[in-house]
């Protein structure tokens, strides 16, 4: 090896440490301590080994680098700086209000692809990427350093099978094994053969190194890409490495170093720490780009009034018609394919179909990497098991993600499988996440069109499908913009709105002939669109009927359908009742649940009376 780019990389490394702690410092808070031990590692990768273009992180065919342990935040920071895309001083700035560079890396900076900082998550990300380079013929490598702490998350686990099943020999993790957890020592300290044989066991291939050996570091990534498997760097370092009084003691992690505490660590460091910006960074490859571009539409919808069509099936027919025009569609399934109706698309582009098994973490975290690779990742399970994963989801917010999720099987109308299999929280969860649009289609007219406005949408969506088989209601040529909601009936002298969703909107049009007869008009309103709320359709109907709105949903009341009318219209006067799931259901056939639980059409119409 030459000595020479060693000593200069293991200078770089010394003034990253320097950068860190300095940046932490005058923060006042951070993570100086796991920087430290990173640091080699870093800049290794950063100034010897990956290749990219410092002036445009976003170049499709960059080596792309994921800070799956986001408390070490500054260390990135201090990698660009020195690379040359900002000015050094702006480091200084770290964790304040009016700087980008917060405490945790987010896509608000242009070199970080993905928010990290709930650990376990790279490493899925990481895949997602990987899968993106080989399926648009890419050669970029995708690098996942690591805190050994977060190696104790399954999701870890998950990614780990999941890449080693595809043989992703263009992903590497690199496993900073520092010993020192926040709060104790990690499980297993340094005992490295524990993480050798864990992602051996999942088909990896594994170096174990020094991760402070520069010639070591540098030897174990000159091999990346060797063979058909993922590479693990298992890297045995030392927490506040170069510091005397921090190394390897417990107590700093999350603890910035005092200003006289940083002036003796800078000068411990000082003496051989070596500026990045001169150092030369081999460039891309330059490769046929993605073509990543919407389409200019999608082919019309064919169904026929009447048809008895379930909004389950109506997705996997929309994921096939939108995926055969628009070429940034892939799809991700949890070994339900067959259930949500997935396997058309999979069987017509197996090569943009991700079969991720029974883990829904990774799945997520799966899409969310496709998202930052300019895809629309469709990833589709009972709706139930997203709660699995619903920090992936949160944290794909948080990184901007452009990630579309289908949870079918929904509410009571389920039937026979039971309490486990219904998803009755779901609106109530995606509700919650900040910028999320929340989708529920009643016919596979509206599902289909709402799959096209979801494709077309920038963020995290979530389309709400049901099991029965509903009749057709709307014509094709219909449009469902996100936001909206449809009057499905309505007369001078109505009593109530009763807004339904899915399956309830039948039910209340069923009640609405029922009371007809009786001479009490309801309007009925298909609240298609829970997030943002179709609120403008629904106040003007309330308007009309005294004020007095009935929901009905086949969900919890808690964070629902009727919270969100709740929420929007309260402040106009407007008094919303509620008809949900009250209690923990039981199986039994849709219809005699529906009745059971008070949200089929015996139940509106009984509601409607009481509030009359």
């Amino acid at each position: 090896m030459n000595t020479q780019i060693e000593e200069q990389l293991s200078g770089i490394a010394n003034q990253l440490r320097i950068d860190s702690i300095e940046s932490t410092t005058a923060a006042g808070s951070g993570h100086p301590s796991t920087c430290c031990s990173a640091a080699d590692i870093v800049a290794a990768l950063f100034f010897g080994h990956m290749r990219y273009d410092p002036k445009n992180p976003k170049y499709a065919n960059n080596d792309r680098f994921i800070l799956s342990k986001g408390h070490a935040a500054p260390l990135l920071y201090a990698a660009w700086a020195e690379a040359g895309l900002f000015p050094r001083e702006h480091l200084l700035t770290l964790r304040r209000l009016d700087s980008d560079l917060e405490g945790h890396p987010t896509p608000r900076l242009s070199f970080v692809d993905v928010a990290t900082g709930s650990l376990g998550q790279g490493l899925s990300v990481g895949v997602g990427m990987a899968l993106c380079a080989r399926l648009d013929q890419l050669d970029y490598r995708t690098y996942v350093l690591m805190g050994d702490g977060e190696c104790a998350e399954g999701s870890v686990w998950e990614a780990a099978s999941l890449a080693g099943i595809n043989k992703l020999n263009n992903l590497v993790a690199i496993v900073d094994v520092n010993r020192l957890g926040q709060s104790q020592p990690t499980a297993f300290q340094w005992d490295l053969e524990v993480y050798r044989k864990r992602f051996e066991a999942f088909g990896w291939r594994t170096e174990v190194i020094d991760g402070h050996d520069m010639e070591e570091i540098l030897e174990v990534l000159g091999a990346a890409g060797v063979g058909d498997q993922p590479l693990a760097i298992i890297a045995k370092t030392i927490k506040g490495q170069g510091v005397s009084f921090m190394a390897d003691k417990e107590g700093w992690h999350g603890k910035a170093l005092s200003k006289d505490e940083a002036a003796k660590a800078i000068a411990e460091l000082q003496p051989k720490a070596k500026s990045g910006l001169a150092e030369p960074i081999p460039a891309p490859t330059q490769l046929p780009m993605p073509k990543n571009e919407a389409p200019a539409g999608y082919p019309a919808t064919n169904y026929k009034l009447g048809e008895m069509v379930a909004t389950r099936e109506a997705f996997g027919a929309a994921l096939l018609r939108i995926g055969e025009v628009d070429e940034r569609v892939v799809a991700l399934d949890g070994d339900t394919k067959n259930s949500t109706y997935s396997e058309k698309f999979y069987k017509k582009f197996p090569a943009r179909f991700i079969e991720c098994f029974i883990a829904e973490q990774n799945m997520v975290g799966v899409a969310t990497g496709f998202s930052t690779r300019g895809k629309v990742p469709f990833a589709s399970t009972f709706a139930c098991f997203f709660s699995r994963a619903y920090d992936q989801i949160r944290m794909a917010a948080i990184s901007m993600a452009n990630v579309k999720l289908v949870g079918s099987h929904v509410g009571v109308s389920i039937g026979e499988d039971g309490t486990s299999q219904m998803a009755l929280e779901d609106i109530a969860m995606m509700r919650a996440i900040e910028g999320s649009v929340v989708l529920y289609p009643s016919d596979a007219v509206c599902a289909e069109k709402l799959m096209e406005q979801m494709a077309s949408h920038k963020g995290v969506a979530f389309l709400r499908t049901s099991r029965p088989k509903t009749p057709i209601i709307y014509n094709n040529d219909e449009q469902f913009p996100i936001g909206g909601a449809k009057v499905r009936k309505q007369a001078a002298g109505d009593k109530v709105t009763v807004v339904g969703a899915g399956v309830t909107l039948f039910e209340a049009l069923k009640a609405a002939d029922i009371l007809a007869k009786e001479g009490v008009g309801i309007t009925v309103i298909d609240a298609y669109s829970v997030k943002p709320l179709g609120k403008d359709v629904i106040r003007e109907a309330a308007k009309k009927t005294n004020n007095v709105v009935l929901t009905v949903e086949d969900h919890y009341p808690e964070g629902g359908l009727g919270d969100a009318v709740a929420g929007e219209l309260s402040v106009d006067g407007v008094r919303v009742h509620k008809l949900a799931i009250r209690e923990l259901p039981h199986s039994g056939k849709p219809e005699e649940l529906l009745a059971k639980y008070g949200i089929d059409a015996a139940g509106i119409v009984k509601m409607v009376k009481s509030i009359l």
